[in-house]
């Protein structure tokens, strides 16, 4: 009787966490995650500087976020200047 209740209570406690771990991240979500680090200057993070990004690709890295500055800007200029249609 208690090696039947043993094997039920296994079952109970192994089904309960296994849902836990089902409760991750998705592949989309960590692709996503990853895109946007690698347009952050992340991905210039070495072994050696993590957390840090690597010294040697600093400059690398402010290039990269000024640019993304500047796109952001140019992007946010041709909006604002587009006329909006009234069909009123």
């Amino acid at each position: 009787m208690k090696k039947i209740a043993f094997a039920a209570l296994s079952v109970v406690v192994l089904a309960a966490s296994s849902n836990v771990f089902a409760q991750g991240k998705t592949r989309a979500e960590v692709y996503q995650e990853l895109i946007q680090a690698q347009q952050n200057g992340l991905d210039y993070v070495t072994d050696a500087s993590y957390p840090d990004v690597s010294p040697v690709f600093a400059h690398m890295v402010e290039q990269h976020k000024q640019a993304l500055a500047a796109e952001a800007a140019a992007n946010r200029v041709a909006s604002d200047a587009r006329p909006t249609d009234s069909m009123n």
